[in-house]
């Protein structure tokens, strides 16, 4: 048996429409998996000539998570969910999230829709049946684990995603959802234009990873593929660093 072959599960990629969450559905879409996607554009046609955006054979639904009515409302991929990864994120620069509109935008998107995420699927989760617990990937990063002095709202969401996936593996795991996350260290996404179109700010961030490069959205799909397969089965409220060694 092949223990990341999902032929016949069904996947849901919140923030999937480009970079990390993108790689991560097409990884499942490669194993076999029926994977839905959420994105910020109406539809799917709008992401034509996005790099890093492909959405060929992903079933695609725009849906604002920064408003937790539009995640109520959104429609169901189906009456059970064998994995829910969320991956969306956003940020705000020039120390725009010392203010509060920076700030409540960020903390919206990046934490509070997270839980109403997780609320609004574990239904379909659950619904998998005994023995066959649904997985939950909440898509952090390594800015959880430090300061980041131009962006307040940024560390303090992915912190606070690292908690909560900490707190959801222990509060569901007795329902038979397994919740656990991964942290990307520095990826090549429209989130860090700002360091990677830049030379002297890439040559100054790659110094400091010892694997000598930056990470891409497949290195950050082989950790979520792991996570949700049986060989992670006794894995649970956990966040995988996948950093290149940069944290070390």
């Amino acid at each position: 048996m092949n223990d990341t072959d999902f032929s016949g599960q069904r996947v849901l990629v919140v923030g999937g429409s480009s970079g990390i969450g993108n790689g991560i559905a097409h990884a499942f879409q490669d194993r076999g998996a029926e994977v839905h996607v959420w994105g910020t554009r109406a539809r799917a046609e709008d992401y034509a000539g996005i790099a890093g955006s492909d959405l060929t054979g992903l079933h695609y639904a725009g849906i604002d998570v920064g408003d937790p009515d539009a995640i109520a409302a959104a429609p169901s991929p189906g009456e059970t969910l064998d994995v829910l990864v969320l991956c969306q994120g956003t940020v705000v620069y020039r120390r725009g999230e010392f203010e509060r509109a920076g700030w409540d935008k960020v903390m919206a998107v990046n934490l509070d829709s997270l839980m109403h995420c997780c609320r609004r699927f574990k239904p379909a989760l659950v619904a998998r049946g005994p023995g066959k617990p649904g997985r939950i990937i909440i898509v952090s990063s390594v800015a959880g684990f430090g300061a980041n002095k131009g962006n307040p709202a940024y560390a303090a969401s992915k912190a606070g995603a690292v908690s909560l996936t900490r707190t959801l593996g222990q509060a569901w795991a007795p329902d038979g959802v397994r919740v656990n996350g991964l942290a990307p260290g520095l990826v090549d996404t429209k989130l860090t234009q700002v360091t990677t179109q830049h030379p002297q700010r890439l040559a100054g961030a790659l110094a400091s990873i010892p694997a000598g490069r930056m990470g891409t959205p497949a290195d950050m799909a082989g950790a979520a593929l792991f996570l949700a397969s049986p060989l992670a089965a006794y894995v649970n409220g956990q966040t995988l660093v996948v950093d290149g060694g940069l944290m070390l």
